[in-house]
C-alpha cells in the first residue's frame, strides 16, 4: 500500500475502511477463482481431446468405458456415458416411451449437470466485475465529502488543502477498477472456453445417443 493509500486508510472512518476491506476480499476471491477455473478448464479441454478418440477407438463398450475413465480426470464425459447406458427401473414413468426419448432425457439432464460444474464461479466473476467500480466510486465520494467537511471546519480552504485529501480519495476509484477489470476479462475468456467445451460435450452426447439407439434397434 503506497503512502497516499495508507494515509487515506488512517484518516478514513468505518465506512471507508469497510469499503477498502470489501474491495480486497473481492479481489482475492476473483484471483483465486481465476487461477482455479483456468486450471480446471484447461484440464477439461485436454481430457475431451484425449478421451473421446480413445473411447471411439475401443473394440467394445466396456473397454471404451475404461479408456474414457483413464482420461476423464474431471468426470465431464463419464456422466454422459453413464446416462446413455443406464436402464430405467421397470414400472416407472421414466421407463415409458420410446428408447430415443428416454435417451434424450437422460443425456440432457446429465449434460446440464456437467455444464453447471463448468460454469461454477461465472456469476461471482460477473458480479465482481459489475459492482467493484461502483463500490470504489462510493468510497471516493464518501472520502471526498468527509475531506471537504474537515477542510471547511478548519476555516482554511486552499487548493493545497483540497487537492491532497481529494487525491487520496480517488485511490478508491482506482482500486475498484483494478478489481473489476481482471474479473471482467476472465469472465469473457472463461465463457468462451465453456462454450467450446459445451459444443464438444453436445457432440459426444449426440454420438452416444445414435450409437445406443442403433444398438437397441438391432437387438
Amino acid at each position: 500500500m503506497n503512502g497516499s493509500a495508507w494515509q487515506f486508510w488512517e484518516h478514513g472512518d468505518a465506512v471507508i475502511r469497510g469499503v477498502a476491506v470489501l474491495l480486497v476480499l473481492m479481489s482475492v476471491s476473483a484471483w483465486v477463482l481465476i487461477f482455479w477455473k483456468g486450471w480446471l478448464l484447461q484440464r477439461v479441454r485436454t481430457d475431451i481431446r484425449r478421451a473421446v478418440p480413445a473411447f471411439w477407438s475401443a473394440p467394445s463398450l466396456d473397454r471404451g468405458r475404461e479408456q474414457l475413465a483413464a482420461f476423464d480426470r474431471e468426470r465431464t464425459l463419464s456422466p454422459l456415458l453413464d446416462a446413455a447406458t443406464a436402464t430405467p427401473p421397470a414400472g416407472t414413468l421414466e421407463a415409458h416411451g420410446l428408447i430415443e426419448s428416454q435417451l434424450t432425457r437422460r443425456l440432457r439432464d446429465a449434460l446440464h449437470r456437467v455444464l453447471a460444474q463448468l460454469q461454477f464461479g461465472q456469476v461471482l466473476l460477473a458480479s465482481i466485475g459489475s459492482t467493484a467500480p461502483f463500490i470504489g466510486l462510493f468510497g471516493t465520494v464518501w472520502g471526498i465529502y468527509h475531506a471537504l467537511v474537515s477542510i471547511s471546519a478548519s476555516g482554511a480552504i486552499t487548493i493545497d488543502k483540497v487537492s491532497g485529501p481529494v487525491g487520496e480519495a480517488l485511490v478508491m476509484t482506482a482500486a475498484g477498477l483494478a478489481v473489476a477489470i481482471p474479473a471482467v476479462l476472465a469472465y469473457n475468456v472463461f465463457g468462451k472456453q465453456v462454450s467450446s467445451c459445451e459444443a464438444d460435450l453436445e457432440g459426444f452426447a449426440h454420438d452416444l445417443r445414435e450409437m445406443v439407439s442403433d444398438t437397441a434397434v438391432s437387438a
